[in-house]
């Protein structure tokens, strides 16, 4: 519990507080307008407090998040290399005595593509 005393953590306790209390007040300001004739006060008068409960719920999402963090470590994940892929180091062993430029242009496209790849999973 430590972690939520941090100036980082205390930082976003004051800001949720600020913006809560904040909307809250603009709610009540909205309202006060509403009943001296404005008739589009009467939406902001309800709209403001739902962003109010959303500061809170964001809040509350956001150390739990934290706090679910520490609770389950995540193990690391093995990269299994494909099948082809020892074909695929021979033909650039192959080109590199051939075209060394070749090869490593080769060795940038399977480096590129290796990436597209485990970015989509």
């Amino acid at each position: 519990m430590r972690r939520f005393f941090t100036p980082g953590w205390l930082g976003l306790h004051a800001l949720a507080i600020v913006l809560f209390v904040a909307f809250l007040g603009f709610g009540w300001w909205q309202f006060d307008r509403a009943q001296a004739g404005n008739d589009r006060s009467w939406a902001y008068t309800f709209e403001w407090p739902i962003f109010a409960c959303f500061v809170i719920v964001m809040w509350v999402k956001m150390i739990r998040d934290e706090l679910k963090g520490d609770a389950a470590p995540r193990a690391p994940q093995v990269i299994e290399e494909p099948a082809e892929a020892e074909v695929k180091r021979e033909i650039i062993r192959q080109q590199e005595e051939e075209d060394p430029e070749l090869a490593a242009y080769n060795r940038y496209l399977a480096r590129l593509n290796a990436q597209a790849s485990r970015s989509s999973d």
